[in-house]
């Protein structure tokens, strides 16, 4: 994928309030899809669908605990990505 594809691709799943809000959620600790939907204020299959392109865009990882998986945040992933942004400022 070319630098450009990225970029638009990292805007694309950041162009989302709620998946902004989980980002900044799951960067204090790790949750279920329950507690996220409590927090948020929507359907838990909301906030499945936005951990699906979360997850796909590798910005989360899921983890077995019991009956429930906990989402954490891979920020290593989101440094990444504001590094690519911030190379685009420099143009």
């Amino acid at each position: 994928m070319d630098k450009d594809h990225k970029i638009a691709e990292i805007n694309k799943v950041l162009s989302v309030n709620t998946r902004v809000k989980i980002i900044r959620l799951l960067s204090e600790k790790a949750f279920c899809v329950g507690a996220l939907s409590a927090r948020l204020g929507i359907t838990p299959g909301a906030v499945s669908q936005h951990m699906r392109i979360l997850k796909s865009a590798g910005l989360v990882v899921p983890e077995k605990k019991g009956y429930y998986v906990h989402y954490r945040l891979e920020k290593q992933a989101l440094r990444n990505w504001a590094q690519e942004i911030n190379e685009l400022s420099k143009i």
